[in-house]
């Protein structure tokens, strides 16, 4: 999987590739958000008719998981896990890991899904 940062960089290759929206990541507690995409740069012939279906189911896993929809969630990993030819399924495994902690602990209402990365 290769990843790129910022939504012109996505938009300039989505021309050509399946390119997924994964995490908003801000380094350093005020600074700017940026946003991660992936490049899936192919989708076995098998899976060409399903394409739509799985972008889409990615896009609102997404929308769902800043809502704080865990089952939604839950529900649309146990589709989407093996989908991208297994390309995207440590970044479902991850956000699995991060649904199961905040069913433990709720992350408060000023929650807003962005993932905050400490600079050392």
């Amino acid at each position: 999987m290769n990843i790129i940062f910022g939504r012109e960089h996505a938009a300039s290759l989505a021309e050509r590739y399946t390119v997924l929206e994964l995490d908003t990541i801000r380094v350093a507690k005020e600074g700017p958000e940026v946003i991660a995409f992936c490049v899936v740069e192919s989708i076995a012939i098998l899976d060409m008719p399903r394409l739509e279906s799985m972008k889409n189911l990615h896009a609102n896993l997404l929308i769902e998981y800043r809502k704080k929809n865990w089952n939604y969630c839950e529900q649309a990993l146990e589709h989407l896990i093996g989908f991208w030819g297994s390309e995207l399924d440590t970044f479902y495994d991850n956000l699995r890991t991060r649904i199961n902690e905040y069913k433990e602990i709720d992350p408060g209402d000023e929650w807003t899904g962005i993932v905050e990365k400490a600079v050392s």
